[in-house]
């Protein structure tokens, strides 16, 4: 008899033992099944593995630290900012990309298309309203985390030496989430879009010297145009989805490394 075959025999008496339902023989049966192709079982423990290192990674609150009876905290609620900011940046991610779906930054020489998309996806798809709405709250909502969660790294001292370069990477991602709430901003190319645009372009041309070639740059000109919505349409769309999702894989990377620092 083979080894495999002898396996096999092997778990069909195990369950004739332990006299199980027809639900629980099923159940088995197909995870056995599974096992042996995909082998479930080995994924499985290793997720388990990672549950428990994630929970070793935690700071320990005052009373876990010195077996006090009353626990009324179990973990820093701070702490999870960082996660919390992440999972905003996920369904910021997913719903806008639904969103790309219907949405239209303009056609040839006329930029209300991208305002007739967003109101046609407001006022006329089924959900269209849940949908953007929900994309908009997600990415203020890890907008205000990030800041938090910033704010929670400053004070704790958990910037300092060997986490500064995490600190560094954090600044950066801080600012990127700026430019990201900006570009999103400018695409209903509305009126408050308009004016926003305006004090951008404003605010680029008042740099010393490289004013004006940044303002040529990010914003196709001196004035507000198609080209204005087109580039903030490539960066919100194109690059910073990116370059985000890069540095939140290598912030999150060297967490998982160095640990979450304990408040000084």
């Amino acid at each position: 008899m083979s080894l495999e075959r002898k396996d096999e025999h092997d778990h069909e008496g195990w369950m004739k033992e332990r006299d199980l339902t027809p639900v629980e023989t099923a159940y088995l049966t197909t995870l056995m099944w599974l096992d042996k192709r995909l082998r479930l079982v080995d994924y499985l423990e290793l997720l388990e593995d990672l549950y428990y290192k994630v929970n070793m990674q935690m700071p320990k609150s005052h009373t876990e630290q010195y077996n006090l009876d009353n626990k009324f905290w179990y973990w820093y609620p701070l702490y999870a900012l960082g996660s919390f900011s992440t999972i905003a940046y996920v369904v910021a991610a997913i719903s806008g990309a639904l969103l790309g779906f219907y949405y239209s930054p303009a056609t040839a020489g006329d930029p209300s298309t991208a305002y007739n998309s967003i109101t046609f996806l407001m006022t006329e798809m089924r959900f269209g309203f849940f949908l953007r709405s929900l994309h908009r709250w997600s990415a203020q909502v890890m907008t205000a985390a990030v800041f938090l969660h910033m704010l929670r790294v400053y004070f704790t001292g958990a910037y300092k030496e060997p986490r500064e370069l995490n600190w560094i990477i954090g600044i950066i991602l801080i600012s990127v989430t700026m430019v990201f709430g900006y570009t999103g901003y400018l695409l209903p190319w509305d009126q408050l879009a308009y004016w926003a645009g305006t004090i951008g372009v404003n605010m680029a041309l008042s740099i010393p010297i490289a004013g004006e070639w940044v303002a040529q740059l990010l914003f196709g000109g001196y004035t507000l145009g198609q080209a204005t919505l087109m580039r903030m349409y490539i960066l919100h769309v194109f690059f910073l989805p990116f370059i985000t999702t890069a540095l939140i894989a290598i912030h999150i990377g060297i967490v998982w490394m160095q640990g979450i620092a304990e408040p000084h």
